[in-house]
């Protein structure tokens, strides 16, 4: 007989399992029976009265990368945002930059310089350590694939709010399977597989985006397929747009942080 051990089963390759096929929480907005019962609802965009998605705990010691990958292009390395552009005329972009990390600075959002259709993105953040207002004015940030398909940043530990304007929702459309959210100010990561929708000639849907998120190495959205665009208090909707786009980062007011951000194209 032979023995096989398996050990640190990182989340660059269980991310990229996720959005090929698993799909035991697709349009789900909860574990157990919470899903089962909230999936066949369709709730109002914003609803205060959604469900919240369970608490759980992120590992101390999860597995994540430190280090790109081989074959990934490191958009941000905590040196320089030569690789990024500003929102406002896509000039350079202007955020601080220190001790590794980039921080908002209310100069508008950035977008990388390099567009991408098909890819895995892993980045880092860190909301602010000294916690200011409530809801969606506690450490509010966001990651665009495509500059057009947001996945919330917020902080979210202790913080009620719409459950899809959450950390780790999609959003206006779905929240986080679950809330694994740090305390403010340590640093969380997330590994995105993002699919590029595909539209006919004729400006029509072809098929839709695809989108599994980990946040913390908790699969928090599994090959979920994207009803649209996201929207603040509007509903998402497809709107005919190239195959390729930048990785955008929101300027929402609050001193978040970046750091170590990467992509891995995809088939």
């Amino acid at each position: 007989m032979i023995k096989v051990r398996f050990r640190h089963v990182c989340i660059s390759v269980i991310s990229a399992v996720a959005v090929m096929g698993f799909s035991s929480y697709n349009d789900c907005d909860g574990a157990g029976e919470l899903g089962q019962e909230v999936q066949q609802r369709q709730w109002p965009i914003h609803s205060l009265d959604r469900p919240a998605p369970e608490e759980v705990k992120a590992a101390d010691g999860f597995c994540g990368l430190t280090k790109a990958p081989e074959g990934a292009l490191v958009l941000f390395d905590g040196s320089d945002l030569k690789g990024w552009r500003s929102d406002n005329g896509d000039g350079p972009a202007n955020w601080k930059v220190e001790n590794g990390y980039m921080e908002v600075n209310n100069t508008g959002g950035i977008h990388s310089a390099e567009e991408f259709d098909n890819f895995q993105l892993h980045i880092e953040w860190a909301t602010p350590g000294e916690v200011h207002g409530d809801s969606q004015h506690r450490g509010n940030s966001g990651v665009f694939m495509l500059g057009r398909y947001e996945v919330q940043i917020l902080d979210s530990y202790d913080n009620p709010t719409y459950p899809d304007g959450q950390a780790g929702s999609l959003y206006g459309q779905k929240p986080p399977i679950y809330n694994v959210c740090r305390k403010p100010g340590e640093w969380q990561s997330y590994d995105i597989c993002f699919v590029s929708p595909q539209f006919n000639d004729d400006g029509t849907l072809k098929s839709a985006a695809k989108i599994s998120v980990f946040q913390n190495g908790v699969c928090i959205q599994n090959n979920y397929e994207l009803k649209g665009l996201t929207f603040h208090q509007r509903q998402a909707e497809y709107i005919a747009h190239p195959a390729k786009g930048p990785i955008s980062l929101q300027d929402h007011g609050n001193p978040t942080r970046f750091r170590n951000v990467w992509v891995l194209p995809l088939d």
